[in-house]
């Protein structure tokens, strides 16, 4: 690997695992770094940087190297799950801080915004945030001290505008964090288009082989809010176990050819379904036919996401039974994986989901389309007896 890393692409970066070499061995596979105590020097200090296995990993901090390189941040973290990174997000705000986040996003993130973060003295409004005038009118300034978004957004693939909402929340004295687990670093960097923190759910594209729980944040700066939100991660106990980031690594070497492979299958699948009988609506973002579309094409480099959604004529009866005899397709809750998955939504997220009835969500892996689009159009067929 080059002395200066600049001189090299991050495909390339992520690929070699920012040309970590084991020196004792020369290994091309860095050691998995498993202590959770470190010895102190003669005079007690603690001059590695490392003090207990709590807020201190090398392969971890390996690990967060190459996400901070991928967003081209200043700084990253990885933790337990998405979740957890993401609660920790909020977690550093203070009692009485309002929130403005989207109508649609990750159901479990929304629920516990809906029924946990008030615990917490946080007040959140709920917005399309695809919508620029309606996200201005929730922005309270002074009081709105985070705006989080999803692009695209689950299961529904609408897109934000990232850079316009950054100038209206930094217009009220807000942050914006964005949710880019569905387009990953490979399509979109949010901190180029003005956010201030990234989050991904690491279970999915980024590892992508659905071995690992795991959460990542992303910082433009490493301010006092960003302290506050490592403090959370430290005190909590929420930080990844090493054998888990020596697979978050392993899983990013590969990050980019995977993306791009599942780009390409959705892409198709998305066109060939837009034309079937029993497909009355396709939701994906890189259709021209996509209210988001040009939008994505701006924010979204080398594909459009390897997540899409299909509304089937037949309704709720139908999606279930589709979704039921599928064999190529496994049914499955997650995403990002080298598998494809189907699930029909709304029976996971339950009363009270914004998601339609009729809606079955896929997650395009990197088997051939060719068997994907057989596979789905013999279920959908069969569902409609």
């Amino acid at each position: 690997m080059a002395k200066n890393p600049k001189l090299w692409s991050p495909r390339t970066l992520a690929a070699q695992a920012m040309g970590k070499i084991d020196e004792p061995t020369r290994a091309v596979v860095p050691p998995i770094h498993v202590t959770t105590t470190f010895l102190r020097d003669p005079d007690n200090q603690y001059r590695t940087g490392n003090i207990y296995g709590r807020p201190d990993n090398e392969t971890v901090r390996e690990a967060e190297s190459i996400i901070a390189m991928l967003e081209d941040a200043k700084a990253a973290i990885v933790l337990g799950s998405g979740m957890s990174a993401a609660v920790a997000v909020f977690l550093a705000l203070k009692p009485g801080d309002h929130i403005v986040a989207p109508t649609v996003m990750y159901w479990a993130l929304r629920n516990w915004l809906l029924n946990d973060a008030a615990e917490w003295g946080l007040k959140t409004t709920f917005v399309d945030t695809s919508d620029l005038d309606t996200v201005r009118a929730a922005v309270v300034p002074g009081a709105t001290k985070l705006v989080w978004l999803e692009t695209p957004s689950n299961p529904l693939w609408s897109i934000t505008d990232i850079a316009g909402v950054s100038e209206i929340a930094h217009a009220a004295g807000a942050r914006v964090a964005v949710d880019s687990t569905g387009a990953t670093p490979i399509l979109t960097r949010p901190l180029d288009f003005g956010a201030d923190i990234v989050m991904h759910s690491a279970t999915k594209y980024l590892n992508g082989h659905s071995d690992v729980l795991a959460g990542a944040l992303a910082t433009r700066a490493e301010d006092e809010y960003w302290t506050r939100i490592k403090r959370v991660r430290a005190i909590q106990g929420l930080i990844l176990g090493p054998f888990e980031a020596f697979l978050l690594i392993r899983g990013m070497r590969t990050l980019s050819l995977r993306v791009k492979a599942s780009c390409e299958s959705a892409m198709e699948l998305a066109t060939r379904f837009a034309n079937h009988a029993h497909v009355h609506e396709v939701l994906y973002p890189g259709l021209a036919s996509h209210p988001g579309h040009a939008l994505a094409a701006r924010q979204m480099t080398g594909g459009f996401g390897g997540m899409l959604s299909i509304r089937l004529r037949g309704g709720e009866r139908q999606a279930i039974g589709a979704a039921a005899n599928v064999t190529l397709w496994k049914r499955a809750t997650s995403l990002g994986g080298v598998e494809s998955l189907i699930e029909h939504r709304a029976s996971i997220e339950g009363a009270g989901t914004p998601c339609p009835l009729d809606l079955l969500r896929l997650s395009t892996g990197v088997e051939d389309v060719n068997d994907l689009f057989a596979d789905l159009d013999a279920a959908i067929k069969a569902a409609a007896v």
